[in-house]
């Protein structure tokens, strides 16, 4: 039986994993191993583990790296940390192979540890562009350290063979975040509205504002302008997500419970709502607003406009379905006017999806349990699509 061990460090990405690793436990030639780490383990971010607890998964390993730190200071030593106590939790569990998702400075440090210990890593959603996050060299990094990927579009993958990955290792499968909606039992919006304790009004919106990491202090100005912005909207409710541990993510959390104290009859906050409740409640606004990736990959589906503020996002495939605006207040209003709009509404109706079909794990588990049934040569060439122009769309089966 091979160990396949899941690595996750935020309520974001543990959703994105879970119909992967229901997979793996289905299989009897499959052991599923699981680490939690990051902001699943602070109480300030949710205390998230408890809800992979819920959902019946054992937790092999909890590794707690986050500071009490959002500066450059105390990330960087919270990286340290991740790396020193994912080797030893390696060395532990003795891994045959690792699957993380995304680009966070956690990830970067668990996989950096693996690469180390010759353990081979799965990497999904690689090939990715968010030119305003520091997350966008962590991402790319981890595509060199990784043996296997997964793409959520062609473009993506031809990305991830253009830092020097074979095609044959190079999978484009479509997003992960598809498949949760596809497969999940969404609540009514009476059972949602009951859960969340909040009616949704005449104009709703759902608001997850992430600080512009490879900008330097622009966090407080640029959300300022966000609820200044919202505040010339009539008939404006608002519900916020907070914000990850990002440096000077905290600012923002706090103008967030500063901003609901004034208008509790308008607004709703939450550390963490939970993949359903939030999947939910995308299915029900008129409009998703700020600088998550949900609103590019998952609002689409449900035909909601999203408004994708500032720079955080840059360069992502989107939708018909996302308009861009400038961090700046009269910006926002614009575009928010525009999102909310019959119009616009009635344009994006039959809006076509960039991130595939939803049928995401099946064809990542079939690549995986062939590829644990050879001897694995981590020793990869250099792939130059120079020397190779014919680089062919190739999707898994």
């Amino acid at each position: 039986m091979k160990k396949v061990c899941v690595v996750t460090g935020t309520r974001a990405d543990y959703g994105l994993l879970k119909p992967l690793m229901q997979r793996i436990t289905s299989l009897k030639e499959l052991q599923l191993q699981l680490i939690a780490t990051g902001m699943h383990l602070s109480p300030e971010f949710g205390l998230t583990y408890q809800e992979i607890n819920e959902d019946g998964y054992r937790i092999d390993e909890k590794i707690e790296i986050l500071l009490s730190s959002d500066t450059p200071i105390g990330i960087s030593k919270s990286m340290g940390l991740t790396l020193i106590s994912f080797s030893e939790a390696y060395e532990r569990l003795r891994p045959d192979l690792i699957i993380v998702l995304g680009d966070r400075y956690e990830i970067f440090a668990a996989v950096s540890a693996a690469w180390i210990a010759k353990i081979p890593v799965v990497h999904l959603h690689g090939g990715e562009t968010t030119e305003g996050a520091l997350d966008e060299a962590f991402r790319h990094s981890i595509t060199k350290m990784s043996y296997l990927h997964f793409t959520s579009t062609e473009e993506y993958r031809r990305k991830v063979i253009q830092l020097g990955e074979h095609p044959d290792r190079v999978f484009n499968v479509g997003a992960m975040g598809i498949e949760n909606i596809k497969i999940l039992k969404l609540l009514s919006k009476e059972e949602l509205e009951k859960e969340i304790g909040f009616k949704f009004g005449k104009r709703t919106i759902l608001v997850t504002f992430h600080p512009v990491t490879l900008e330097g202090n622009t966090s407080r100005e640029q959300f300022q302008n966000v609820l200044k912005a919202f505040d010339e909207i009539d008939n404006l409710k608002i519900i916020f997500t907070k914000t990850n541990s990002d440096t000077d993510g905290r600012i923002i959390n706090k103008m967030i419970d500063e901003y609901m104290r004034k208008n509790k009859e308008k607004v709703v906050a939450f550390t963490s709502m939970g993949q359903i409740r939030y999947l939910s409640t995308m299915q029900y606004v008129d409009a998703v607003v700020g600088n998550s990736s949900s609103g590019i990959i998952e609002a689409p589906i449900f035909k909601v406009p999203t408004v994708n503020i500032g720079d955080r996002q840059k360069g992502r495939i989107q939708a018909d379905t996302v308009i861009n605006c400038k961090p700046i207040k009269n910006d926002i209003i614009v575009s928010l006017d525009k999102a909310l709009s019959d119009d616009f509404k009635e344009k994006i109706r039959y809006a076509q999806n960039p991130y595939g079909d939803g049928k995401v794990s099946a064809k990542i588990i079939s690549v995986i349990t062939e590829c644990l049934s050879k001897n694995l040569d981590l020793k990869k060439e250099f792939y130059s699509i120079t020397q190779n122009s014919d680089v062919r769309s190739q999707e898994s089966e």
